[in-house]
């Protein structure tokens, strides 16, 4: 009889370990906070089929997250609401403002990653941003949707349960701001929009760091550039950013742009130019003109890849102008305004170009 007392009781004490172990278990999920902006993911449309024609920024990220239950069975998820916008409508002082507070929740101890919704039209910009400006290792994940959650076929959904997966593991972590978007893990850095409605439009031009697949993530390749804890821009001591304004080139350019540009005040312009950023005969004497009013012309292609080479269709060297090395205008513009925070030196320019 009392041994088998003794076998109750232990019986009862292994479940309630087990109990307790579960508990423990459960505990241990990342806490991951979810900022929503806006942007498709956000957005919802007339009918399922309207995967083009909708209204963009109304869903508040709270639903957007209960829409997906099956988030909470991978991080304990929070949401905050900092805008409702399409992402066009971004600018300096909101990109400050998100930085901002990504960096004093990242500073909390009960954050592990952070995910930040967003519109797809300048999700690149807003990646790489971060990717320059935060002091922490920790993950932080941007997300948007080619489609609202309303259309047939809506992709937000494992989107978001993709980001969240990827910003709450400890792989994610020290590898700069990432982009997760169609099963696809991107550097903040590369990725760019390529298409206006496909849902594989974003392409890194050396290819996604990783996958996510079946619930597990996969990295294959890391970030060769310096990024987040590496640079020398902190995002706690930015408070406004210098005016960089792109000027697009085609047949028959002329110097309107320019000129509009240095008159309302412009630090630098990205000349985005033709080619290796190429310059028009009749705008050669522009840039130079610009460039005598101590504003710095950066060299830049439109040809969306490649590498725009100093001294190679132009004499920058001669001229004092600076190029891209692979960014593009809009990712160009970003880093410029930072750099502009640090040096008005142009050789020092041209090294920060180089460097991220």
């Amino acid at each position: 009889m009392q041994q088998a007392q003794f076998k109750k009781i232990g019986a009862v004490m292994i479940l309630s370990l087990a109990c307790a172990f579960s508990a423990q278990a459960q505990d241990k999920k990342p806490n991951v906070v979810v900022i929503g902006t806006g942007g498709t993911i956000a957005g919802a449309g007339a009918s399922g089929v309207n995967t083009a024609a909708y209204q963009s920024a109304v869903v508040p990220v709270d639903k957007i997250i209960a829409a997906v239950p099956e988030i909470s069975k991978i991080a304990n998820v929070r949401g905050e609401q900092i805008f409702q916008i399409g992402s066009e409508s971004f600018n300096d002082e909101r990109l400050i403002k998100l930085g901002k507070r990504v960096s004093e929740l990242l500073k909390q101890n009960d954050v592990d990653g952070i995910v930040i919704t967003h519109g797809t039209d300048t999700i690149e910009e807003t990646a790489y941003f971060l990717n320059l400006v935060l002091k922490s290792d920790k993950p932080v994940v941007v997300v948007g949707s080619m489609r609202p959650g309303t259309a047939l076929g809506a992709d937000g959904a494992l989107n978001l349960y993709d980001a969240v997966l990827v910003a709450g593991s400890k792989e994610a972590a020290g590898k700069g701001t990432l982009v997760v978007m169609n099963d696809e893990i991107h550097s903040g850095r590369d990725v760019t929009k390529s298409n206006t409605f496909k849902v594989e439009t974003f392409r890194s031009p050396y290819g996604p760091l990783g996958y996510v697949v079946e619930n597990k993530l996969s990295f294959y390749r890391l970030p060769a550039r310096a990024h987040t804890t590496q640079t020398e821009f902190d995002i706690d001591k930015i408070s406004s950013l210098p005016r960089v304004d792109i000027v697009y080139n085609y047949g028959n350019v002329s110097r309107t742009a320019y000129d509009a540009f240095v008159a309302a005040g412009a630090k630098a312009i990205i000349h985005d130019g033709t080619g290796n950023g190429s310059v028009a005969e009749q705008i050669v004497p522009v840039l130079q003109e610009v460039r005598s009013k101590g504003v710095q012309v950066i060299r830049a292609s439109r040809t969306g890849s490649g590498v725009v080479i100093r001294n190679g269709e132009q004499p920058d060297d001669k001229f004092d102008w600076v190029v891209t090395d692979d960014q593009n205008a809009q990712k160009a513009r970003i880093l410029a305004e930072l750099a502009l925070t640090k040096t008005n030196d142009p050789k020092e320019l041209q090294k920060i170009m180089w460097k991220y």
